[in-house]
């Protein structure tokens, strides 16, 4: 105990836990109805009309009937399959997505309805996932897609450098698609791959660690149908411990 306390004005003999210094906690729900902000209910409806891009007082899409979309069998077949490894059919959103997305190379709205025909769920819900993960993509970019790691592993190790590298070399302007609709170039976050840095994710590929004059040859590589940066590619380098590894000592 602190001497410089007299020894009758001790608060925690009495209050163990100041407890009664705690705040007043929050209102309960009922309570909070008459404290909170009441929106008139038409500007509630036009709100959420504003969300889901339609003109207010109408109701929101609905579930696409089957019979009236025209679904490519083997897109049909590839979201079923996803619907089966999950109790909800809710769960197979994402690769409902990635479906779509790599038939048509982004998720059109054709293509959202058609994934939402065969789910039997709204356009909306899906365009509601759809626009939660950076890596859908909800307009057209360039055929070959390239990201650059630009967290802190990777930026320590010049990928700052490395992402202009490779708009220049794709003739870009910062970040996009270059005008020939071959390459998007855009940074990303943390990949889970520093001990490639600075490394860049192109066409789903972790490859590095790289150089300027990687992204120059990749760029020209994926321009030419090539194969890209094979000494560079993550799925080749030997596992630790794997049959490939070298002895050490």
């Amino acid at each position: 105990m602190s001497p410089l306390i007299p020894k009758g004005k001790r608060p925690w003999t009495v209050d163990p836990g100041h407890i009664h210094d705690a705040p007043e906690p929050p209102p309960m729900p009922d309570e909070q109805e008459q404290v909170g902000v009441d929106i008139p209910p038409e500007e509630i409806e036009v709100l959420q009309a504003v969300e889901e891009e339609r003109e207010p007082h109408r109701e929101p899409a609905p579930v696409p009937e089957p019979s009236e979309v025209e679904v490519p069998k083997e897109l049909a077949d590839e979201i079923r399959s996803a619907m089966g490894r999950y109790p909800q059919k809710r769960s197979a959103a994402m690769p409902a997505l990635w479906a779509v997305q790599r038939r048509y190379g982004w998720c059109t709205p054709d293509g959202i309805r058609q994934a939402a025909a065969v789910m039997g769920v709204t356009p909306g819900y899906l365009e509601g996932v759809a626009t939660f993960y950076d890596l859908f993509r909800l307009e057209p970019e360039g055929e070959h897609q390239v990201l650059v790691c630009t967290n802190i592993s990777c930026w320590l190790r010049g990928a700052d450098r490395l992402l202009e590298a490779f708009s220049d070399a794709a003739g870009i302007d910062g970040q996009g698609s270059s005008e020939d609709g071959k390459l998007s170039v855009r940074g990303f976050e943390c990949m889970g791959a520093c001990d490639l840095a600075p490394m860049a994710s192109i066409d789903e590929r972790y490859f590095g660690p790289l150089s300027e004059d990687d992204a120059a040859a990749a760029a020209e590589q994926l321009r030419s149908g090539q194969e890209v940066l094979p000494d560079k590619r993550l799925e080749d380098r030997p596992a630790a411990g794997g049959p490939d590894a070298k002895e050490v000592g």
